[in-house]
């Protein structure tokens, strides 16, 4: 269930604070394939079935940005905010890919809120998100992410 948020004041109420998980959602292949289109990173690991299936993962993996782009598709099953008029990507922090997503396995995210930061005309809210594959001993991806919230 989605947590609903009250606006900037609710967010630092909620300041180190894990927000929950996403479900879990199946990673295909036609999801590599159509990320390294749009982004041109056709490396054998992510789009040559045959030849990744002898590689070092045993099969093809998802791209690590590919992982990181499913932010904006999961933490809104984690989370939303109410009170503001837009939201906005800032940057991110010491982002890391620490073990591979295996194209078939299922990801999800965790979310913490990190910090809230007032800001002319709103907030700047860090987060660490951490993308984990079911049944894997390290997460896939961690990194803190920035957001900018306007009221």
């Amino acid at each position: 269930m989605t947590r609903m948020i009250d606006g900037i004041e609710g967010m630092k109420q909620l300041i180190g604070e894990h927000l929950g998980y996403s479900p879990y959602t199946q990673i295909t292949q036609e999801q590599v394939d159509k990320f390294a289109e749009a982004t041109g990173d056709h490396q054998w690991i992510h789009v040559d079935v045959e030849r990744a299936k002898a590689g070092p993962f045993g099969g093809p993996i998802a791209h690590g940005y590919l992982t990181l782009s499913l932010g904006p598709l999961l933490s809104p099953q984690i989370f939303t905010v109410s009170g503001v008029s837009m939201g906005v990507n800032y940057g991110a922090n010491k982002l890391r890919f620490p073990s591979p997503v295996p194209v078939g396995s299922s990801v999800r995210l965790g979310a913490t809120l990190l910090g809230v930061d007032e800001i002319a005309g709103g907030a700047q809210v860090t987060m660490e998100f951490v993308f984990e594959v079911e049944g894997a001993a390290k997460p896939s991806c961690v990194v803190e992410v920035v957001f900018r919230y306007y009221v």
